[in-house]
C-alpha cells in the first residue's frame, strides 16, 4: 500500500507536535499549553514536517 505524501507529512506533524507538547509538559509541571508545551510542540512539528518530507522525496 503506498500512503499519499501529504499524509505522510500529517502524520509527521502529529507525532512531533505530541511528542514535543508531552516534553514541554514535563519542564512545565504537566501544562500542555504552557509556554514550554507550546514551544516544544511547535518544534516538534517543524521536525515533524521534515522528517515526513524526507520519507516520502527518496
Amino acid at each position: 500500500m503506498v500512503m499519499s505524501d501529504k499524509f505522510m507529512i500529517y502524520l509527521g506533524v502529529f507525532v512531533g507536535s505530541s511528542v514535543g507538547s508531552w516534553l514541554g509538559s514535563l519542564l512545565d509541571h504537566g501544562n500542555f499549553f504552557g509556554l514550554w508545551g507550546i514551544l516544544l510542540g511547535t518544534i516538534g512539528a517543524i521536525a515533524g514536517i521534515w522528517v515526513g518530507y524526507k520519507i516520502v522525496s527518496d
